[in-house]
């Protein structure tokens, strides 16, 4: 069984869209494990592109645990939210559990289920995935921890950058989309706070209600989605919070070191 573990990033549609125009091999189904936090841009181009995926072969199929994803603003909370220790002046942060079991636990119980509908053994590398990592981020590349599923990197292989999969889109005449990730996803940077807050209203409200919500659900430690561990509409500012409309000296600082172009 081969399948694509399709998040609707530029990596993964770039390897869906491959193997659509047959410059990867057909696969079985590409699996999009739906968080229900998503940014209503990542659903959106989800529904323009399904149709164009399937009319060329590659099935699309969503998996959920909604009930495990509702569990994010109480005690149960799975994201790595960051937390303060006011009386001891600490920072700390939460582990990350929301990509084990928002997304890898519901993929994996629906592969599961389809290699028993096939009569399909869990034997060593029966199921072979793909993963749209890029040269630019290799170091996230790993192994499967489980035998019956065996990783490969098809983009790696073709030693493809992030650009490059954006120029072969283009090239090809297909839609780019923007990042995939929960709209309050603790590990965002700046600039996409700013850019969410700026461009995505409905989007940046989520996010700030979520925030609210976690607040006291871990007592005696408050949590937050921001790094700053300030309520998010307090920790983001952008030059339109005060009357201006073009980004400028107020917007000079970086929190990575590299220009964004």
């Amino acid at each position: 069984m081969r399948i694509i573990n399709l998040g609707w990033g530029v990596q993964s549609f770039t390897l869906a869209a491959m193997s659509a125009l047959g410059e990867l091999e057909p696969v079985d189904f590409a699996v999009h494990a739906d968080t229900t936090w998503e940014r209503k841009q990542t659903y959106e181009f989800a529904q323009r592109w399904t149709p164009w995926l399937e009319e060329r072969g590659v099935k699309v199929v969503t998996v959920q645990d909604e009930a495990q994803t509702l569990k994010v603003s109480t005690s149960n909370t799975d994201i790595p939210a960051f937390t303060v220790d006011i009386a001891n002046d600490g920072q700390g942060q939460l582990r990350r559990q929301c990509t084990g079991r928002w997304k890898i636990t519901p993929m994996r119980r629906y592969i599961a289920a389809e290699l028993q509908r096939l009569e399909l053994k869990k034997t060593t590398g029966v199921v072979e995935q793909w993963l749209g990592i890029s040269e630019d981020e290799w170091h996230r590349a790993k192994d499967s921890d489980v035998r019956y599923i065996n990783h490969r990197y098809p983009l790696l292989e073709k030693g493809m950058h992030r650009g490059d999969c954006v120029t072969w889109l283009e090239r090809n005449g297909l839609e780019v989309p923007g990042k995939s990730a929960c709209v309050f996803c603790p590990y965002h940077n700046r600039l996409a706070w700013e850019e969410m807050k700026r461009s995505e209203p409905e989007d940046w409200a989520t996010a700030v209600e979520i925030d609210l919500q976690i607040r006291n659900v871990r007592p005696p430690y408050p949590l937050f989605v921001h790094s700053a561990r300030l309520p998010l509409d307090e920790a983001v500012s952008i030059p339109e919070d005060k009357g201006y409309s073009q980004l400028g000296l107020l917007d000079a600082e970086c929190d990575s070191g590299h220009c964004f172009l």
